[in-house]
């Protein structure tokens, strides 16, 4: 939340995005162009998820679901090709239907093709289910529909096995960005407006699952399960680095996507009600649907005869594979499967707006030409993430998109918090912050609550709390930092490429700070607001002038002159000024 607020109050108030709203402390420029770097990255593959979304919505304009059964893209393993013997009546040798020899292995409980023991693919049937799923469990037929015919995963050996580009996932990715280019190429209201639908349907869309869920058998199960703290994993260094990159990520923290957006608002826009609303309504948000996730996995559960912690495994698989398959099994399962996937298109159109947003603003702040031909800068820049993408459209491209999942917006987004804090709470001066907070907000914001009821509350969290929170969970997950190296599907190479995404963004950070000092002639100078830092426009200068004057004397109102005196200036009052000057004909701003 602190984050949430201070990154809303910098774009508010100066009006700018990510690369040109550090003029209260140059020396902090590489934070806009390391948020700008991983906002690029995480939009190409984020783009991709919503690509699967697209290909499962078409595939959903059907009598039957693809995936409700085992097709021709299934193993032997699919849930539907594993036929379970009686025990009682049935043998291996009786149920020879390849034409080859099958034996037995009492053990494992299962029936296999003579000379492929211990191999997967050469199970054949269950002799004893209870043993046979220890050893080689049944896959949904959701889960190889995934793997075999969406992704391709199912035929790549790992990251460095990419195959062909799979055209179907091609055009859905372009698509894709097709989208955002349409709800991105006018003006900020265009966005606006079309989040209107992308940010309430998804709601209606839970409320109805979460109807439908709790009619399940074994839901309470999931339900029990999700609402059961297990203690032990707050040991897990792993966990808590992973629950502070979800929450900086649904609340697009450290992304730049807020002061690309509060860059928009209007200056004396109540920032502070803005953030407990969003930020509150986003964890209530988290909390209820985890109620609706949690009854299908219990349903599941029962399903399947596994622990609710085994039914899903990470990754696309909870949204790809489980739903998809707990869809199979309502009645007229085509409409629910349309209304999920059309809801997780909006809720990822939504996050991708903001990404691509994020880069756009930036650009255009960075080379202000560029703001006349805004269809086309966004043009370019999607047809680039399109080209750069495309490796996520081949059969190991899930691969490729794990591993920039995993590094470019991890531990970059704690690196980035943490030089945020330290730029407003000990170099820019935490009283002068909460003064152009308070001088946007008014006494009050709520409506009724007075400004200094948490005026200390938030000075505590960014000089102290939240810097330090994220310095502990980076470094706690460093000491217990495994890799992606699994001797499988990734190698080392896979984790060098991995921590190059992340040290591009530690780089432009620490590389540019160093220029700034050099240019300004020291780091004092580098620390130092420049003339242009306040509001964009001079009648909300005006109003800075007086608090901004008791820590810098040297602040500007008009440092760009766009107010001219008339030429018969021998009318201008002295006891007045600005607009309020008669002697002022000429205001352009």
């Amino acid at each position: 939340i602190p984050i949430f607020l201070l990154e809303l109050a910098i774009g508010q108030y100066s009006s700018s995005g990510p690369f040109t709203c550090w003029k209260y402390s140059p020396i902090f420029t590489g934070i806009g162009y390391g948020m700008f770097i991983v906002s690029a990255l995480v939009a190409i593959y984020y783009n991709m998820i919503i690509a699967w979304a697209f290909f499962y919505l078409f595939a959903s304009f059907t009598d039957e679901l693809p995936w409700q059964s085992c097709g021709d893209w299934s193993t032997n393993l699919c849930y539907d090709n594993v036929k379970i013997l009686n025990k009682t009546w049935e043998s291996c040798n009786g149920n020879n239907r390849w034409g080859k020899v099958w034996e037995a292995n009492v053990t494992q409980g299962i029936c296999y093709e003579t000379g492929m023991l211990n191999k997967k693919e050469g199970v054949r049937a269950y002799l004893d289910a209870d043993k046979a799923k220890d050893y080689f469990p049944r896959t949904l037929p959701s889960q190889e529909y995934f793997d075999n015919y969406v992704t391709g995963s199912g035929y790549s050996s790992g990251y460095d096995d990419l195959g062909g580009v799979r055209w179907q996932l091609a055009l859905c990715y372009l698509l894709a960005f097709i989208c955002v280019i349409l709800a991105l190429s006018k003006s900020i209201k265009t966005s606006g407006k079309v989040v209107y639908f992308t940010a309430t349907f998804p709601y209606i869309v839970l409320v109805i699952l979460f109807i439908r869920g709790l009619m399940l058998e074994g839901m309470e199960e999931g339900i029990r399960f999700y609402i059961t703290p297990d203690l032990n994993r707050l040991s897990d260094a792993q966990v808590w680095k992973d629950a502070a990159v979800q929450i900086f990520f649904s609340l697009s923290a450290s992304w730049g996507g807020l002061i690309a957006l509060a860059s928009y608002n209007k200056f004396h826009n109540d920032l502070l009600r803005d953030t407990l609303i969003v930020t509150f309504g986003n964890c209530l948000t988290s909390v209820f649907a985890g109620f609706v996730i949690f009854s299908y996995l219990g349903y599941l559960s029962t399903y399947m005869g596994l622990p609710v912690d085994e039914v899903a495994k990470s990754g696309p698989s909870l949204t790809f594979v489980v739903y998809p398959f707990a869809v199979t099994k309502m009645p007229i399962s085509p409409l629910w499967a349309i209304l999920f996937f059309v809801m997780l298109i909006t809720l990822g159109v939504d996050s991708e707006f903001v990404l691509v947003e994020t880069v756009i603003t930036s650009l255009m702040d960075r080379f202000p030409k560029l703001r006349k031909y805004k269809l086309f800068t966004v043009m370019t820049c999607c047809l680039l993430f399109f080209l750069l993408g495309l490796t996520l459209t081949t059969d190991g491209g899930i691969y490729m998109l794990s591993i920039m999942d995993t590094y470019s917006g991890g531990w970059s987004i704690l690196f980035i918090a943490i030089f945020e804090c330290i730029s407003v709470g000990w170099v820019y001066g935490i009283f002068r912050f909460l003064d152009d907070i308070k001088l946007m907000t008014g006494n009050t914001f709520c409506w009724c609550f007075p400004f200094i009821a948490f005026k200390y509350w938030w000075m505590l969290c960014w000089c102290f709390i939240t810097p330090l929170l994220a310095a502990i969970i980076m470094v706690f997950s460093w000491v217990d930092y495994t890799g992606m190296d699994n001797g499988a599907e990734y190698d080392v190479y896979a984790d060098l490429m991995g921590w190059g995404m992340t040290l591009v963004t530690i780089v432009c950070i620490v590389g540019t700070a160093i220029y700034v000092i050099c240019k300004t002639g020291g780091i004092k100078e580098a620390m130092k607001p420049n003339i242009e830092w306040g509001p964009a426009l001079v009648r909300h200068r005006r109003e800075a002038e007086y608090h901004t004057k008791r820590y810098a004397s040297d602040f500007v109102v008009d440092p760009w002159g766009l107010e001219t005196a008339s030429p018969n200036d021998v009318h201008l009052q002295s006891n007045k000024k600005g607009v309020d000057n008669e002697g002022f004909s000429n205001i352009r701003v």
